[in-house]
Order: structure tokens, then C-alpha cells, then sequence
């Protein structure tokens, strides 16, 4: 899977800061700091920061000193560059122990990769991108697509992100539109009126399809899944590298993950919209 780029973190952390077209409060704009960490950049220093918010020095310089009191950033003493902090694994242990949504799910996502002998992965929309959740892939072929849970989807190139388009918030295709849609491959959707219209037929579909839309040679169907809200809270998919995505292949990923994705809906305590059931229904 197509690793988070410098170029893609700085893309989507402006997008958070213009979802809502309104000016970041304090609190949001020393948060919204910890959004430029990636996996190609795990440690950033005070001019880096102050380059990439756009802020003036002095202000990043102290929301910084209190990310790091806090123990959401630490400083390394040797660099001085800043890096996620022990608080950021505390939290998650948290969330984790009191909405154990990767146990929960984790069976569920290891029987369907087995049985489709694919990577299946399941992500949950973290503001205009979706932060993967867990993933699994049998390991029975050579070739195989390779998956971080440290990078984050963006909407408007993955079938995830097509899924969570069609059936999550009504605001979120509007707000993705607002800034241009850059192209991670030859094949990625960056024209607005098409990717409009890609999402309708979504809608209409109940899954995504994407064809080499995040990552060349990689191919993606996605599903949208709820929680106790008629809106998609995230979406589970199974990648595919091309040269193996065969009309039956395509048959048997479409046959199974609607049920799944019923199922994983379930599991999180969510429930289907009744018009979704009855597309998924009416398909199979």
C-alpha cells in the first residue's frame, strides 16, 4: 500500500484546518500540529513546525512546550527535534479497552482475508481522511500489496474513501471539494464534477470500486460501515493487486462484502440503513 507522503500529510492537514471554512481556535491549532507527523517524518523540529502550520514562531514554539508537558509530544535531547509522546499510547490503550473496536473486529477482518486470500483492512473517518483501524492479509501470494497502519486515506483516491464519500456526513464531499484533489497516480480522480459523480453511483451501488486510484498496480473494493447513526462512521475493503483482480475475483470481493461489512457494523454496536440492506440485497 502507497506510503503516506511529506507532500500528502501537508495536503490533508490543510484540509482539516479548512473543513469547516472557519479559523482554528488555540486548542485546534496546537492539536493540529501533531497532524504532520507521518511515517517519512517522525521527527519534526521548531522551524519545520513553524514552515508547515504557517504559524509565527513564537506561538508554535509554546504550543509545542505544552503538547510536551502534556506528554502528546517529547523532545529529543539530542536533536531537539519533537516526536509523539507517551500520551498518545495511553489514550489509545484507553479508547481501545472502552470501545475495543480492534478486538472486535480483528476475527472478522483474519476470516475474510483467508477466504478471499487478499488484504482486507478496515479504517474509521478521522476528519477529511480515514485512519486505518487493522488489517490482515493471508500471505499466500508472492506478490502482495503492503499495508502501513501509520498512513492516513484520503477520500477522493481511495474506494475507502469513495465508500465513506457515498454514505458518511452530507458535508464531507462538499468539504473535500474545496481544495484542488491531487493526484497520488496517473489514474486518481482530480476532476470535481467526476468525482461527484463517481459518488452517486456509489450511493446507488452500496460499494466502491477504485482501480489504481491511491497506489499504481493496486486495485480496491470498499464498503461502508455505521454506527448507531444512519452515517458511515468508517469502511472495511479488500486490496488486490491488479494483475489479480480477475472478473471472478471481482465477483467473489463483491459477494462477500456486504455481509461482512453487515457483520462488522454489528460488531461496533451499529446498524445498517434499511436502503442500504436492501441495494446489498438486491445485488446479491
Amino acid at each position: 500500500m502507497h506510503h503516506l507522503t511529506v507532500g500528502d500529510a501537508e495536503m490533508l492537514a490543510k484540509q482539516d484546518r479548512k473543513q469547516a471554512g472557519k479559523p482554528m481556535g488555540t486548542i485546534t491549532k496546537a492539536l493540529n500540529l501533531l497532524n504532520h507527523f507521518c511515517p517519512g517524518r517522525a521527527e519534526i523540529g521548531l522551524t519545520e513546525f513553524r514552515t508547515l502550520s504557517g504559524q509565527d514562531k513564537a506561538t508554535v514554539h509554546r504550543h509545542l512546550i505544552e503538547l510536551a508537558a502534556n506528554g502528546f509530544l517529547e523532545q529529543n535531547p539530542v536533536t531537539r527535534g519533537y516526536r509523539l509522546g507517551p500520551a498518545i499510547l495511553r489514550l489509545a490503550a484507553v479508547r481501545e479497552r472502552l470501545f475495543p473496536a480492534r478486538t472486535i473486529v480483528a476475527p472478522i477482518v483474519e476470516r475474510l482475508a483467508s477466504e478471499l486470500g487478499e488484504l482486507v483492512h478496515v479504517s474509521l473517518r478521522e476528519g477529511l481522511h480515514l485512519s486505518p483501524l487493522i488489517h490482515h492479509d493471508a500471505l499466500i501470494h508472492g506478490t502482495r500489496v503492503y499495508f502501513d497502519e501509520a498512513e492516513l486515506l484520503p477520500l477522493h483516491a481511495t474506494a475507502s474513501g469513495h465508500a465513506m464519500l457515498a454514505f458518511g456526513p452530507e458535508h464531507l464531499l462538499p468539504d473535500v471539494l474545496k481544495d484542488d484533489l491531487p493526484a497520488n497516480t496517473a489514474y486518481t480522480i482530480t476532476d470535481p464534477a467526476r468525482l461527484s459523480e463517481i459518488v452517486d453511483d456509489v450511493r446507488g451501488r452500496g460499494i466502491a470500486f477504485v482501480d489504481q486510484g491511491f497506489e499504481t498496480d493496486v486495485s480496491s473494493f470498499a464498503a461502508p460501515l455505521f454506527g448507531d447513526q444512519q452515517e458511515a462512521i468508517g469502511t472495511i475493503a479488500v486490496a488486490v493487486p491488479t494483475l489479480r483482480m480477475t472478473d471472478d475475483m471481482k465477483r467473489r470481493i463483491r459477494d462477500a462484502l456486504p455481509e461482512t461489512a453487515a457483520e462488522v457494523t454489528d460488531k461496533l454496536g451499529g446498524l445498517v440503513p434499511a436502503h442500504l440492506k436492501r441495494i446489498w440485497t438486491d445485488a446479491a
